[in-house]
């Protein structure tokens, strides 16, 4: 069967670096870090008490305020995202077929902080639970919502796993619609793990920076100090259609997705495979798809998340996947400026990628310091100054807990 072409004519995020495409874009191009001292709750009792929040948020931008406290933080991120990416996109709601579109959304843990304030409250104050415990706390209740809001009766579902949860989403997504099976699809991704039962948690796995006194240096990727991820949250949306439809109605199109790729480490729960065989066979799964060759590809947002283990099995895969072209790539981690948003990260640094095709400059990866002998520095990691470069071809590597691997494909449209 042939193929449909899938385009994307709208986008929205809500992350640390803005509340909209255009200020998160300005940020991130001018190198500006989104970490400070947290102020959702007292972290002085952990051994980070930092992260990279949303500023700044107002809900009721988007969702009416009884109806916003039915919500997690994770689904009021969702809402609002997908409701930028929706006005964004130009759609006539009253022109479309509400059977052939649909969401797909991505959340690697869903209503951490619901869950944590319902526990707590039963235990120490009131032995009963809201009857929104439920539905405020599942993964896949952000999609839900977005398809009533917009009444889309088409595929819809959640992917869960982990970090790469936003880009297995927005992979899905684009198969519904290259299959015929859908028009118009909402995908991306929400997260909101910034909170006293997330920082605890990864704080206990050894999994997060505790600089505590330099909080906009310490996500440090690819930097021989690095010690851990900084945790961030927030949300990217994209409205993904048929290039046919989306031509027909003369829509703007920001880019095209191409390809995806997925891969399974099987390796370990949480380490990454040490020589990067998943992150190799993920990359090359995803060109093959695009129908692509590795000297096609001029940037690459990796995933990057600044923890000893990771940023060296990454560039490890891209030197095996790429092999003598990897020199020739640009390659930025965007997560040393927003964090690490876990479950919305594909989505975030997807729209990173577009962004970096729209304008031609790579962002780029800040708070580099100290060459990491284990890291083969002739790799153009981008470090610390944007550089303008024409951008055609742009990869997004998404890489979770589980060893589930996601990579995305886009071209300049």
């Amino acid at each position: 069967m042939e193929f449909k072409r899938v385009v994307i004519t709208g986008v929205g995020t809500v992350n640390p670096l803005g509340n909209t495409v255009n200020d998160f874009w300005e940020n991130l191009k001018n190198g500006v870090s989104g970490a400070a001292p947290i102020t959702r709750f007292d972290a002085s009792k952990h051994r980070t008490q930092f992260a990279c929040e949303v500023k700044n948020f107002d809900v009721e931008e988007y969702v009416e305020r009884k109806e916003a406290r039915k919500y997690d933080l994770y689904t009021q991120y969702a809402m609002a995202a997908a409701t930028q990416a929706m006005d964004d996109s130009g759609l006539n709601l009253d022109e479309i077929d509400h059977d052939r579109a649909g969401v797909i959304w991505g959340a690697g843990i869903g209503g951490l902080q619901t869950f944590y304030e319902e526990t707590k409250n039963y235990r120490e104050e009131n032995p009963r639970f809201s009857p929104f415990f439920i539905p405020k706390m599942i993964a896949n209740i952000a999609g839900g919502l977005i398809s009533i809001k917009y009444h889309f009766r088409g595929p819809n579902f959640t992917t869960v796993t982990a970090c790469a949860s936003a880009s297995h989403a927005m992979i899905e997504a684009f198969n519904m619609i290259r299959l015929g099976k859908a028009k118009i699809m909402i995908t991306g991704g929400s997260e909101a793990a910034v909170n006293q039962a997330g920082v605890a948690g990864f704080n206990s796995m050894r999994a997060i920076s505790t600089r505590n006194d330099d909080p906009k240096t310490a996500s440090r990727p690819f930097d021989k100090d690095r010690d851990g991820f900084v945790i961030g949250e927030g949300s990217g949306a994209f409205i993904f259609e048929e290039y046919e439809s989306a031509k027909k109605r003369g829509a703007k199109i920001y880019a095209e997705m191409i390809g995806g790729g997925m891969s399974a480490d099987a390796y370990h729960m949480t380490a990454p495979d040490p020589e990067g065989h998943g992150a190799q066979l993920v990359m090359k799964w995803a060109l093959e798809d695009a129908g692509i060759l590795p000297e096609n590809v001029d940037y690459i947002n990796v995933h990057g998340t600044s923890t000893p283990l990771g940023d060296i099995a990454e560039s490890k895969a891209i030197q095996k996947a790429f092999g003598e072209h990897a020199l020739k790539i640009s390659i930025s981690s965007t997560k040393s400026m927003t964090g690490h948003l876990l479950g919305a990260a594909g989505a975030v640094e997807g729209l990173a990628c577009i962004q970096a095709m729209r304008e031609g400059i790579i962002p780029p990866t800040i708070n580099h310091f100290t060459d990491d002998p284990e890291i083969d520095n002739r790799l153009d990691f981008t470090f610390n100054v944007a550089k303008e470069r024409p951008v055609n071809i742009a990869v997004s590597n998404t890489f979770g807990f589980g060893g589930h691997n996601a990579t995305l494909v886009f071209k300049k449209f």
